[in-house]
Formats: structure tokens, sequence, C-alpha cells
């Protein structure tokens, strides 16, 4: 069985769980996802346990900087979302949306080579396990309309405009 240490971090949007793997991020999604959550790690792991743990000082400091509009590129934290290598694809692409900026589904699909394959991107962006870090937030849909966050378009809409991509 795999061990994970797990740990919250209480922010603006509410408590968000953070699960690391030998010191690689692997999980940050809100606390009421606890479902989403254990089913990405069963997905990953099968069997695993948590082990309650202070919040990883690094993660904590990056979180703390980027809610304080400090900080919008998440670089210096050790990163290893599980996904196939196109969800992997979409996971590298999202890093490159900027800060302030939002793209489409479609978009995302063209800027990874597959232009058709907008649906199969926003199942990828629905499958990220690392919240805010690889912003999936930064994807709406063709027409403007915030959707498909897994934290919610309440969430979805505060963090676009602390970006400065919405007024």
């Amino acid at each position: 069985m795999k061990l994970l240490d797990n740990s919250i971090y209480s922010g603006p949007l509410g408590d968000i769980r953070i699960a690391t793997d030998g010191g690689s991020l692997v999980l940050l999604d809100f606390e009421e996802n606890k479902q989403r959550s254990d089913n990405l790690l069963k997905k990953r792991y099968g069997e695993y346990s948590l082990r309650e743990v202070p919040c990883p000082r690094q993660i904590q400091d990056t979180l703390e900087a980027y809610f304080a509009g400090e900080l919008d590129v998440f670089d210096q934290i050790e990163m290893n979302p599980a996904g196939t290598p196109f969800q992997q694809s979409v996971w590298d692409a999202l890093k490159r949306i900027p800060a302030g900026e939002f793209w489409s589904y479609g978009r995302l699909a063209n800027e990874i080579g597959k232009p058709r394959a907008a649906r199969a991107v926003g199942s990828a962006n629905a499958s990220n396990p690392i919240s805010i870090m690889i912003p999936c937030h930064r994807v709406i849909t063709r027409n403007g309309r915030l959707s498909g966050y897994a934290g919610g378009t309440n969430r979805q809409r505060w963090l676009l405009q602390h970006e400065g991509a919405l007024a």
C-alpha cells in the first residue's frame, strides 16, 4: 500500500487538500472534492493511505504568494501528475497560458497540435489532479462561458478575476 503525505491549506477559496509522494506534489484539490481526489489517487496508486503532515513549507509559501498577487507561475514546485501522454500534453500546455489570460478548449487543442480534439482536451482538463498550479481554471468555452472547472464556476471566476483575466 502506498503511503502519501496529506495536508490541508486554508486559503481564500476554502480548504485545499495537498498530497505529496516523496516530496513531489501529486494532488492539489479543494477539500470538498474528496471523492474526486480519492478517485484520482486510487487510479494512480490503487491502494493507498494518507499520513497527516503539516503543509510543506514551499507549497504553503507558493500558495500564499499566489493568493497575495505576487506570483503567477509555479515552476518552483516539483509536480508529478499522473496521466496519459495526451493528458500530460494538455497539462503542459495549460502551464503556458499566462496569468491574466484565458483560452478556449479549441485553442488549447490547437496548441497541442490536435485541432479537432477540443472535447478530449476538456476531458483531460477535468482529470487534472493539481488545481491552480496546473491552471485548468484558465480554460473556458468557445462562447466565453465559465464551465467545467472542478472547483466550480464561482471559484473559477474568482481565480480569473484575481489574475486579471476578468473584470
